[in-house]
C-alpha cells in the first residue's frame, strides 16, 4: 500500500503536534476518507519526511502528532536548473509537474519572444504559487521530500546571467551535438534552455551561444515545448543523476 504523504510548510519534530492546513484535512478526511489513528507521512521541504497519525479533525483542521523520523534522500545528484519559455494553456502545468517527478530542482519560466503568455501584477503571483502548487502535489506522489525550486518569470539573459553551473545547455534540433557525446563529461549542476511552442528565435540562440551554452539536440523529430524538457532531463539524468 502506498504512503499517505502530506506537505506543509510548518516547522516539524518528533513528539510534536501539528494542525494540519485547510486543504491537507479536506483531502485526507473528506477525499479520502481517512479515520483518527490512520498513518501520513509529513514532510515540508527541509529535508527527510516524518511518521505521524492523524487525530480527530475539528472543523477544517486536523490535529496529527508526529511519532517518527526519517532522513530519506530522494534527491537526483545532478543539479538541473530548466530555463522554459512561458507557454499557453496547461503546458507549463505539465512541465512543472513532470520535471518534478523526474528529478528538476529548479524551473524558471521565460518570457522569450515567441512567449504568448505575459504575466505581471496579482495575476504572475497568483500563477507561481499555482505552479509551487502543482511540484508540491508531484512531490506527494512521486516520493520526493524537497520540492523544487519555482521562480518567478524572467528574460533569458537574466535568467543565464544567474545561473552558477558546471555547463549549460540550449535545445536546438538543428545541432548536431547529442547527449550521447557528452558521456565522458563529469557534471554536477547543469541549466537547460528550452523554448516556448515555436521555439527560441535565431537570436536568441545565438545569445545563449554568446553566453557559454552548448547546443544540444536530442533526436531527429521536433518534441512539442512540453514533452522537450522532460525527454532531455531524463537523458541528462541518465548520464550524471540518479537514473542508471
Amino acid at each position: 500500500m502506498r504512503d499517505i504523504r502530506v506537505f506543509t510548510n510548518q516547522p516539524l519534530a518528533v513528539d510534536a503536534e501539528v494542525l494540519l492546513e485547510e486543504n491537507s484535512t479536506h483531502h485526507l478526511t473528506t477525499v479520502l476518507r481517512l479515520k483518527t489513528g490512520a498513518a501520513i507521512v509529513l514532510f515540508n521541504g527541509t529535508g527527510g519526511e516524518y511518521h505521524a497519525i492523524l487525530g480527530q479533525a475539528t472543523g477544517k483542521q486536523a490535529r496529527v502528532l508526529i511519532t517518527g523520523f526519517t532522513e530519506t534522500n530522494r534527491e537526483s545528484p545532478l543539479y538541473i536548473s530548466l530555463g522554459i519559455g512561458l507557454s499557453r494553456g496547461d503546458r507549463m502545468d505539465w512541465v512543472i509537474q513532470k520535471a518534478t517527478e523526474v528529478g528538476i530542482a529548479e524551473i524558471t519560466p521565460l518570457f522569450t519572444a515567441r512567449s504568448e503568455v505575459r504575466l505581471k501584477g496579482d495575476r504572475a503571483d497568483k500563477k507561481i504559487q499555482h505552479w509551487r502548487k502543482i511540484a508540491i502535489n508531484a512531490c506527494e506522489q512521486c516520493y520526493r521530500n524537497i520540492p523544487p525550486i519555482i521562480n518567478a518569470p524572467i528574460s533569458p539573459d537574466l535568467w543565464s546571467q544567474s545561473l552558477s553551473t558546471d555547463q549549460n545547455f540550449v535545445l536546438h534540433h538543428r545541432s548536431n551535438q547529442t547527449v550521447g557525446e557528452l558521456r565522458t563529461q563529469s557534471i554536477n549542476c547543469v541549466g537547460l534552455l528550452v523554448g516556448p511552442e515555436g521555439g527560441l528565435t535565431d537570436s536568441e540562440i545565438t545569445s545563449s551561444l554568446q553566453s557559454g551554452f552548448q547546443a544540444l539536440t536530442i533526436g531527429p523529430r521536433i518534441l512539442r515545448t512540453e514533452t522537450a524538457p522532460i525527454v532531455a532531463i531524463t537523458l541528462l539524468q541518465s548520464l550524471w543523476g540518479d537514473f542508471i
